[in-house]
């Protein structure tokens, strides 16, 4: 009887902590993370103020845990659907690539590169999500067999450090849509096939 009503509280907590997710994303997309309250988001998922604090620590928890099931679910699906095992050279840069557009897009959708450069909380939270992102590709990189079997943790580490510390960069150097687009283009043409390179011969 204890187990089962454990269980059913279980879900019940995992039900709450899924719709404040939901609602903190529809929200943070609609208004931008700064302009979100925490009572504006308890009012939208439909619980009380003190619920999204039993859950959460703050909103920035919040935003991380949107942000990185985000990410993580298009990694997988990056991974799933591109894999190629006659091209590696070709799959990691397109992989990496995507990865990089995925976390700019999010981070200019949920939270704004413009706060980003005026906060220094938000700069601070950037290199957490930073330092998560490079985990989670690194990880979902060796539990791909075809990469590997065919390169080191070293050299992949080598490789999304790398990526990652460009494509960050890219928030404080960029003034417009034009620059970032520029600076994509840079990136994927002369800079990507340099490290990838570096990264298979080494």
């Amino acid at each position: 009887m204890l187990n089962v009503l454990l269980e059913n509280r279980k879900i019940e907590a995992e039900g709450v902590i899924r719709d404040i997710k939901k609602s903190a994303k529809e929200l943070f997309r609609r208004f931008g993370f700064n302009k979100t309250s925490v009572s504006t988001l308890a009012s939208h998922a439909h619980v009380a103020k003190a619920t999204i604090y039993k859950y959460f620590g703050s909103k920035d928890e919040i935003l991380h845990s949107v942000l990185i099931d985000y990410i993580q679910d298009n990694v997988q699906d990056i991974l799933t659907k591109n894999v190629n095992d006659t091209d590696l050279q070709s799959f990691l840069a397109n992989t990496i690539l995507r990865v990089s557009r995925i976390t700019y897009t999010v981070c200019n959708e949920f939270i704004g590169w413009e706060f980003i450069r005026e906060s220094a909380n938000a700069q601070e939270y950037l290199k957490r999500l930073s330092e998560d992102l490079e985990f989670l590709l690194l990880r979902s990189f060796l539990a791909n067999d075809t990469i590997a079997s065919k390169v080191s943790e070293d050299r992949l580490t080598f490789l999304i450090k790398s990526s990652k510390s460009i494509v960050f960069s890219f928030a404080f150097t960029s003034v417009s849509e034009a620059d970032v687009r520029k600076n994509f283009i840079s990136f994927q043409k002369e800079i990507l096939p340099y490290l990838v390179t570096a990264t298979l011969h080494e």
